[in-house]
């Protein structure tokens, strides 16, 4: 049975305009006044026990239909929604989103539709993404007893073996009876990888340099000896679609070869002793630039953290193809935005060279945050479609002082280039990033350029 204090206004006068039904009429039916009934519609009485029954009798309702709140994760998750920082200045406070709920829940859902799909309709797998990056996010990429548990193995096995990457090779062999086999471009030339499970062989092709070998290895070890760890991860995860439950756990069982090459605490320490040098943190653990930039995003151990960064990977066209957010607090901005004046822009026509920029750019709060960028260029293994992406490191310019890439850069925000909001959400009127041409439109007559 339902709370006598249920208020479920806007439910009783969505059945009533289906039914095609007047308050008079709807009131005689239910044995009430239609002043009470508009009191109920209104939210200024609670819908009792005796009426509820009397609507489910005799216009064959659903009670469950009143928790359609649930849903949205009820007035928690729509609070949870507004506490955005692109609404910080607006104070909306617990009792005003529970008045709004209450009022009007199909609205409220519809604002938390457009909320989490980030103000746009999108194709099923991009919504699959951004679901699986939300999971991601609320871990904030640090996932502490998959962590613990790869270094554990990674001290066993170099320890006993000496160098991890053919300890990794020995450990399938030995504990999973499975080989690793390097075949011609020819024989696989539409995969990196191959998982043969009846020749029990991870089967890698030769156009894979050396760090993408030794991480696919690590990767098959962490998925055999740590798949229930990471099958409770995805279930706990509240994922809808198998969509996001699969890239949700390609990224978990990314993040464990990552844990597995370069462990928690002998990586932080050499972050720390080197300035978070990459060049030197690549050769020291024999990993790839971009390999190194994803570990940074993921050290968020309590008690040893490491700085918080963010990481995104660009084409050349200019798209975002991968963002993770880490412990950086930045939100998901990069979505959309085009700056020619960001500097993985100009990283094409340098590749291989790393190159650094303060900026400053905002994602909806009242003033762009203040960010230092490291970016160079990662070639693709050849295979596929793959080419030639940039690679970005992003982190909070107040944290960048300890960083040897900083040497030598200024980071007073007055020196920083101004970026835009991605050019949808932003109405600035001067911008380094040209506009779409109905945004141009709606300035004033005389900053119009033909």
């Amino acid at each position: 049975m339902a709370d006598t204090n249920l208020l479920a206004g806007p439910a009783l006068r969505r059945l009533r305009k289906r039914e095609g039904l007047t308050q008079a009429a709807m009131a005689a039916a239910l044995g009430i006044s239609p002043s009470y009934l508009n009191l109920i519609e209104r939210n200024q009485r609670p819908l009792s026990a005796r009426v509820l029954v009397q609507v489910i009798e005799r216009f064959d309702f659903d009670p469950r239909s009143l928790r359609e709140d649930e849903a949205i994760g009820g007035l928690d998750g729509l609070v949870r929604r507004m506490s955005d920082r692109r609404f910080a200045d607006l104070a909306i406070d617990r009792e005003e989103v529970q008045e709004f709920l209450a009022a009007a829940p199909q609205i409220a859902a519809a604002f938390a539709r457009l909320y989490d799909t980030g103000g746009s309709e999108k194709a099923e797998g991009e919504n699959a993404a951004a679901a699986a990056r939300r999971a991601i996010e609320r871990w904030q990429n640090h996932f502490a007893d998959l962590d613990h548990a790869a270094e554990d193995l990674a001290d066993e096995l170099r320890l006993s073996r000496g160098e991890i990457s053919a300890a990794l090779g020995e450990r399938l062999r030995e504990k999973h009876r499975m080989t690793v086999r390097v075949l011609p471009a020819e024989v696989m030339p539409a995969q990196v990888h191959r998982l043969d499970l009846h020749a029990r062989q991870l089967q890698l092709s030769e156009m894979l340099p050396g760090a993408a070998r030794r991480f696919q290895i690590a990767r098959q070890v962490g998925a055999l000896e740590m798949r229930e760890m990471i099958e409770t991860l995805v279930a706990g995860a509240g994922l809808n679609s198998s969509d996001a439950k699969n890239l949700f756990r390609e990224h978990i069982t990314d993040y464990l070869a990552g844990a597995l090459l370069l462990p928690y605490r002998r990586f932080l320490r050499a972050c720390e002793q080197t300035g978070y040098d990459l060049a030197v943190l690549q050769r020291r653990f024999a990993v790839s630039f971009d390999q190194a930039a994803q570990r940074l995003t993921t050290l968020g151990r309590i008690g040893e953290r490491g700085l918080p960064f963010f990481t995104a990977t660009i084409d050349r066209a200019g798209r975002m193809t991968h963002f993770t957010a880490g412990g950086s607090g930045v939100l998901h901005p990069l979505d959309g935005a085009r700056w020619p004046a960001w500097i993985p822009y100009a990283a094409f026509e340098r590749p291989g060279s790393v190159l650094t920029q303060a900026v400053t750019f905002s994602e909806g709060e009242a003033s762009p945050r203040h960010w230092f960028t490291i970016t160079r260029t990662v070639d693709g293994d050849g295979v596929m479609c793959a080419a030639r992406a940039a690679v970005v490191l992003g982190i909070e310019a107040r944290f960048a002082g300890e960083l040897a890439y900083a040497r030598g850069v200024s980071l007073d925000p007055s020196d920083a280039v101004p970026l835009g909001t991605p050019c949808l959400r932003c109405g600035r009127a001067e911008c380094l990033t040209p506009a779409p041409a109905r945004m141009a439109s709606a300035l004033p007559p005389g900053r119009r350029r033909s």
